[in-house]
């Protein structure tokens, strides 16, 4: 690797401190480091945080400072652009941002010498629809949720798969999730822990209420369709789908949100030599 781009969280790295240190670092060492520039975000942008047309053609790795938030929203927003990022983690607890902040300029000479693999890791896609007319669509790397929204109320909503009807809950929400997301949300709400190798989705309940309700993994190839129910409050809203924590959209009776695997996927550089098993142990055993 010879082009690197640097992302940075200027709430966890305010002063540039890391990105700085990291591209003298890269430049000491005759590699190319660009960090990027405060650029304007919002709703007239098709990106988030990142604007992938201002990344330059010849980039081989962008280096993500933050944590696993801030590594998801860059692999949301250079998805199409194909590049494989690396987190080094600047908060407390990172599944996907690898890198530790002391470990990060041996991190840095394990990339120049090779010494890595990337690892492709399966993306949702989401498109939220009411009465038949499309109101947003995005994309997914840990997990899609419908939660609710407001006051403190269950919501009523049928899940279908390929238009089979699966399904009726009542519940707090419901989280779909990638095997990446599957340490994230979806195990906090009691679902199961997925090797981020797998390709498939897991439907996880939050607080359903029945004593019989459990997580239901299914295959990577279908869709999977959310129809918020009318509930005892039909007029109020009460629901809300997000994306990765990121994007969301209020969702009234009747809407639905159709999910399925994304056409991209997020390209992530792993250079630790050690299984997702070690990796689970020691964050685990870190509580």
């Amino acid at each position: 690797m010879e082009t690197f781009y640097i992302i940075t969280n200027r709430i966890k790295d305010p002063s540039f401190a890391m990105a700085k240190s990291v591209r003298q670092y890269l430049t000491e060492k005759g590699k190319k480091c660009i960090i990027q520039e405060q650029i304007q975000t919002g709703a007239e942008h098709h990106y988030r945080y990142t604007d992938a047309a201002r990344i330059p053609e010849d980039v081989d790795c962008v280096l993500v400072v933050g944590g696993d938030g801030t590594l998801l929203q860059a692999c949301r927003d250079l998805g199409e652009k194909d590049i494989p990022l690396l987190g080094i983690n600047m908060g407390t607890l990172g599944y996907l941002a690898e890198v530790e902040r002391q470990n990060v300029k041996p991190a840095l000479d394990q990339l120049i010498r090779g010494e890595y693999v990337i690892e492709r890791r399966m993306m949702l896609e989401g498109t939220v629809c009411r009465k038949g007319k499309r109101l947003m669509e995005d994309i997914a790397l840990n997990d899609i949720v419908i939660g609710r929204d407001g006051k403190i109320r269950i919501i009523d909503f049928n899940i279908y798969v390929n238009g089979e009807f699966l399904n009726s809950y009542s519940a707090d929400g419901i989280i779909i999730s990638t095997p990446t997301g599957s340490t994230g949300y979806s195990l906090s709400a009691g679902g199961p822990i997925v090797s981020p190798e797998a390709s498939l989705m897991l439907l996880s309940p939050i607080a359903p209420h029945t004593l019989n309700t459990r997580s239901i993994i299914l295959p990577e190839d279908v869709e999977i369709t959310v129809e918020i129910k009318e509930g005892h409050r039909c007029a109020e809203a009460g629901a809300l789908v997000t994306f990765d924590g990121d994007t969301c959209v209020s969702l009234g009776c009747g809407d639905m949100v159709e999910v399925r695997r994304a056409s991209r996927c997020a390209r992530l550089v792993k250079i630790n030599n050690i299984s997702f098993l070690e990796v689970l142990r020691k964050k685990m055993s870190s509580q």
